[in-house]
């Protein structure tokens, strides 16, 4: 059975740090691409930052890039995103994913990695999500 289990989430001081964690059951999260979703309410979910197969490489959305960090740990089955800088239109609900979807995290020939993609249809597996709230 597939699981995946979220971790690190609360309530931070605009500027503060958070680390999330995603640990992966049942399945090898470097066999997949893995993503990181939030939704604020009100707003539509939006995909913030993935990591590929293998970790050959990593995306993000331009309202976390150069505050948020994704990485893996194969040896603990986990992908984490660090999150610095944090600011009140960080707060929502996070959440992790995975997927293999053909067309969406497919194999680059150009740079001979893997892509991986911030659209949700390419995402098979969902966590169940975590609150972040950044006030002051």
């Amino acid at each position: 059975q597939v699981q995946l289990v979220e971790s690190g989430g609360g309530s931070v001081h605009p500027g503060g740090s958070l680390r999330l964690s995603c640990a992966g059951a049942g399945l090898v999260l470097g066999r997949y691409a893995v993503g990181w979703f939030r939704q604020a309410p009100g707003k539509d979910r939006e995909g913030i930052s993935c990591i590929s197969i293998k970790g050959d490489s990593t995306s993000y959305a331009n309202s976390v890039k150069g505050r948020f960090t994704i990485s893996s740990d194969s040896a603990k089955n986990t992908v984490y995103l660090q999150m610095d800088k944090l600011n009140s239109d960080d707060t929502a609900i996070y959440t992790c994913a995975v997927g293999a979807v053909a067309g969406y995290h497919d194999y680059d020939f150009r740079t001979r990695g893997f892509q991986c993609a911030l659209e949700a249809p390419g995402y098979d597996y969902w966590g169940a999500g975590l609150q972040v709230t950044v006030s002051s």
